[in-house]
């Protein structure tokens, strides 16, 4: 149980650390939250992949493929019936944000709350992975997203501060969002704990990850005119985990 606070902590942690970038470079290029984030891509696809729904057909048992499939599917139209209560705001993130953001306060909020409610289900496929019992496998996963929790707490600084809101509230508000995925991580810990659902729990998991890198990262790092940069970075965070899987045993 220790481990998985840590590791709770690590995943909220990580937004916690980006929002700290964000302060210290107010003014993040592109380029570099485009490679970074295209890097974390890679890196969830392969922890979905490789820790959450390859592993999910193995416990499945008789009727893996099924429960798999379905578990795939719920997590991503949860997501998506998320994302029509709260639309996700990444693309505030840039630049049109920062120049429309003093006269708009309440969209600048609305795109930390939707931050907050999307890092709930990330949260919940880290600690899922605990739950299995797999625990070089749920660090990885751990790992992939707190990875992507970097950049997306550096994007969420500037169109604050630009909207008027104080730094010192503007922290607290950063802190939040990571609040909220551990939260997720201790609440998918107790659910992959339960034997009976862990198959469809994994699958789930695996499926809101797979959402996310589909439906937010990959277009958030196409948007800028980094398409190829992007997709190698991408292929990178994608064997970097494969082979740190490989090389622990998984």
């Amino acid at each position: 149980m220790e481990l998985v606070l840590l590791a709770a902590l690590g995943v909220g942690g990580a937004t916690v650390f980006g929002a700290l970038i964000g302060f210290l470079f107010r003014k993040i290029s592109h380029t570099f939250s485009d490679i970074v984030l295209s890097f974390a891509a890679g890196v969830m696809l392969s922890a979905a992949v490789v820790g959450l729904i390859l592993p999910s057909l193995e416990y499945g048992g008789k009727y893996g493929i099924l429960v798999t499939v379905a578990g795939i599917f719920a997590g991503a139209v949860f997501l998506n019936f998320v994302d029509r209560l709260v639309p996700h705001l990444h693309k505030l993130a840039g630049a049109d944000t920062e120049k429309h953001a003093k006269s708009n306060l309440s969209k600048v909020l609305l795109f930390v709350s939707a931050i907050a409610i999307h890092n709930l289900p990330e949260g919940i496929a880290a600690g899922v992975g605990f739950g299995s019992g797999d625990t070089s496998q749920a660090l990885l996963i751990a790992g992939g997203i707190a990875l992507q929790n970097i950049p997306e707490g550096m994007v969420i600084i500037g169109p604050m501060l630009a909207a008027g809101v104080k730094p010192g509230r503007t922290f607290v508000l950063a802190m939040m969002t990571g609040v909220v995925e551990v939260i997720g991580t201790l609440i998918g810990y107790f659910f992959g704990m339960a034997s009976v659902i862990l198959p469809f729990a994994l699958a789930f998991a695996g499926g809101t990850m797979l959402y996310v890198i589909s439906d937010e990262m990959i277009p958030e790092t196409h948007a800028h005119g980094h398409e190829r940069g992007a997709t190698y970075a991408l292929l990178v965070g994608f064997c970097v985990m494969l082979i740190t899987d490989v090389l622990l045993g998984g």
